[in-house]
């Protein structure tokens, strides 16, 4: 798999978009949902995981600001063709496995 990261709307090279996937999830590991702990360490105001085109990416930024955790929504961003990089459920902000779930 493509492990993806845009900095600032520029693609990293493939193997520096594994290595950086790679710190983010031991980080996100030791560290649930500290999305801006791990911008912090890398030098950026905000890191973001989103879906395009259903493929999972991080979006990183020097200047855009942090925003709280959000699960992504893989079916709604594969169904929108994921153009816009950030399709992120809103519904709540718990991290992967931290979830609630509805039944029914």
């Amino acid at each position: 798999m493509n492990l993806r990261v845009v900095v600032d709307g520029v693609a990293l090279s493939d193997a520096d978009g594994a290595a950086m996937w790679k710190r983010f999830s031991v980080h996100m590991e030791e560290h649930k949902g500290d999305l801006a702990g791990f911008a912090a360490q890398e030098g950026f105001a905000s890191v973001h995981p989103a879906m395009d085109g259903g493929k999972p990416l991080l979006v990183a930024s020097r200047t855009s600001p942090q925003k709280p955790y959000a699960p992504v929504d893989a079916a709604n961003a594969a169904g929108r063709g994921g153009s816009s990089g950030h399709q992120v459920d809103r519904r709540g902000s718990s991290p992967p496995g931290g979830g609630r779930r509805k039944h029914r």
